[in-house]
This record gives structure tokens, sequence and C-alpha cells, in this order.
């Protein structure tokens, strides 16, 4: 990728992975990623915001190669996608000292073995002058590990957010043109990532919102020259506030689970509900990571496998356990053979998720008669606890 200029102070480097499918060796990548950086020039100081994953280092390299000073390297961040390319670099400028929280600078240590007197570890709100240019430190923790920050460019209203507000997004597009694609690439990020961390994003974007912004560059996915696009989009996700839908995430062996659900589906649907399936054995987690944002419940379906609830199940549970939406409500349906515990065992896989629960629904077998009753009862109380927590028209 060659260098693209955003304002006459701000370039755009870094490197576009059209391919990569997946991250940490567990998050779908659909439509792959990209790892920004960026170059600030000043009159007196130049700065390299961020680098890359260390599988595009030579990229990152090849832009620098024209570059003949460095005299900053901020991490925001210390993750290998965003620092891991850091070594790199300081070999190319010997000069150059490393920007970072004072938590990240440990972690930079730990786990780059960056040199520790070649970091300097800046305050939450301390100041550096490039000359003709100030960048202040903003300390926004948890988005989304403990050390991360940002950096506000004064002059020229700009904020680098690194993984704060960003997208997994293999674009040619410098700013979020294509909004309803970015709009969804931008909720996966959220829900995979930060969705775990809502209240505290809340301070963060409280802090954030103190200075004026005029564009948003994060390190992966397309700058926002209209910061309201994002900001708007996170409030609404980070809210308490649900809304009037279900995710019916299920597995079946031998169908009768699949009959169940298909019939709570229609349920919902005539009920006024607006209804997600997800069959675990096919389901992009990422896409049921999405949902989960907005549901107020959460059906989980199972069939018995060795008296406990199906392994893959139990995986999709652990997950929406870790990521704690803001869902209220929850139900467990499904199937066993002789005898089963899948109810206790899901329930108790979901602690972090303070949700109340409805009940369950359990078939010995094929569902009959009194199972479907029974589903369209859950139904019913769906709708009845949705309406009055005032989700329904």
């Amino acid at each position: 990728m060659d260098a693209r200029t955003i304002s006459k102070s701000v370039t755009k480097i870094g490197a576009i992975d059209w391919d990569r499918r997946l991250f940490d060796s567990l998050i779908p990548l659909p439509d792959g990623t990209s790892y920004n950086a960026y170059l600030i020039s000043g009159s007196e100081k130049t700065v390299l915001v961020d680098t890359v994953d260390p599988t595009m280092a030579d990229t990152l390299m090849q832009q620098l190669a024209t570059v003949p000073k460095v005299d900053y390297v901020i991490a925001h961040h210390a993750e290998q996608d965003h620092s891991g390319s850091i070594p790199r670099v300081l070999e190319k400028y010997p000069g150059a000292m490393v920007i970072a929280s004072t938590k990240c600078k440990g972690m930079l240590v730990d786990h780059l073995a960056v040199p520790e007197g070649r970091i300097r570890a800046v305050a939450d709100g301390e100041t550096i002058s490039l000359g003709n240019l100030t960048l202040e430190f903003v300390h926004t923790p948890w988005v989304h590990w403990p050390e991360t920050m940002c950096t506000y460019l004064r002059e020229e209203k700009a904020l680098f957010t690194c993984d704060f507000f960003g997208s997994h997004l293999a674009t040619t597009d410098l700013h979020a043109i294509d909004r309803p694609r970015v709009y969804e690439s931008a909720k996966r990020y959220y829900a995979e990532i930060m969705m775990p961390f809502r209240g505290i994003i809340r301070t963060n974007i409280e802090k954030l919102l103190k200075r004026d912004i005029g564009l948003i560059a994060p390190s992966h996915g397309p700058v926002y020259d209209d910061p309201s696009f994002i900001m708007n989009a996170y409030k609404d996700w980070i809210s308490d506030t649900p809304k009037n839908e279900v995710v019916v995430a299920y597995i079946s062996m031998h169908g009768s689970t699949r009959k169940m659900v298909e019939r709570l589906m229609a349920a919902l649907v005539a009920r006024g509900v607006t209804a997600y399936q997800f069959d675990l054995a096919v389901t992009d987690l990422g896409k049921l990571a999405i949902t989960l944002v907005d549901a107020a419940t959460i059906v989980i379906g199972t069939p018995t496998v060795h008296v406990g609830p199906h392994p893959t199940v139990l995986y999709a549970t652990q997950l929406a356990n870790a990521l704690r939406p803001k869902t209220r409500f929850a139900a467990v349906i499904g199937s066993y053979g002789w005898a089963t515990k899948a109810v206790e065992q899901t329930a108790a896989m979901i602690p972090n998720i303070k949700a109340e629960v409805l009940g369950a629904v359990m078939a010995r077998g094929l569902p009959t008669a009194k199972e479907y009753a029974e589903l369209e009862k859950l139904a019913d109380t769906i709708a009845a606890k949705h309406r009055s927590a005032g989700l329904m028209g």
C-alpha cells in the first residue's frame, strides 16, 4: 500500500491484509483487515503512530525507506498487530524513542524485548511538542487491554485511537465511505473485542468528547472524517437498553432440537418479536456476536451428550459469557434420550450475563404436542417481558 495523504501534516501508511481470515486463532475475519500506521510531520519532530503486524513489517519498512528521521514511535497498545514491528523501526532509527503509557512500557519490554531505556512513559493528559504541532496523550484503559491510550493532534483536531473505533476491514477506501459495510465491520469488531468493557468505554468516550474532534484515525479499517458516524454507533452499542430481539443459538444432532427451534421462532415472530436463528454447527461466531450486541433475550438450544449440553453449545455459551452482552432474559430448550442435566449445566455457564432465566423446555426424544405447547408459552413469556421492559411498541 502506498502512503495516503490525510492532511498537510498526517500521512497514512501501514498494510492491508486482504487474505487473513482468523485473528488470534479465534476471531473470524471474513473481510480481512488492515494494520494502519500514521506519520505526523511537525516542523521540528517526526512521529510514527503505531506500526504493523510482524508479518507485514517489510511493507512498513519499504514505506519508511524515504523517511530520513523518526523522533518518536507512539505505541498505543502492546498487542503485536500494532506494536510487533517496533523493534524493526528502532533498528532503522537508533535515535527514536517509543512513547507509551506506563503499563504499556512494561508490556513492550515483556512481549517484544524493547529496551526499557528506549521507552518514554507518558501520563494521562501529557503533551509533546513537534514544533508547530502538539500531541496530547489520553489514557483509555480497557479498549481493549489495560494499557491502551489515544493521541490527539490538537492543531488538526485528529484523534488516533488504535483499536478503539476500529474495524477489521480490508479496503482501498481511505475514509469510511461505504457506511453500511463499515458499520457492520465496526459492530463486529466491537462485539468480538470491546463489548465486555461497555462500562469503561462510556467513561473513555466522555473523556475524548472533551476535545474538538474532526477526524478519527483507528489502526484497523478506514479513517472517519465524520466522527459522529462511529461515535453515535458506539453510544448505541454501549447503552444499557437492548432491542426487541431474540437470539436462538442451537445445535441439533438428530433433528429434535431443530424442530423445537423452528416452532419457537415461528411463535416469536407471531408475537411481534424479532428473532435470529443460529445453527452453531455452521455459524460464523462473529455474526452471532454482532447479534448479541442488541438482543434482549438469548435462547440456547441443545441436545444432550452424556447427560450434559452438546460441547459446541458449551463453547458458544462460554464465549457469550465472556462477551457480557446486555441481554436481560435467557432460556434453554432441547432434547435428551434418557436423562439430562443440560439445563442446569448450560445456565451455570453464563454467570457474567445478568439475565433472568425464563425457564426451560426439554423433550425426551421427538417433541410432542406437550413440548410445542410449552414453547408457545415460552414465546408468550418472552414477548411479555419485552413489552414490560418497554422494548415493544
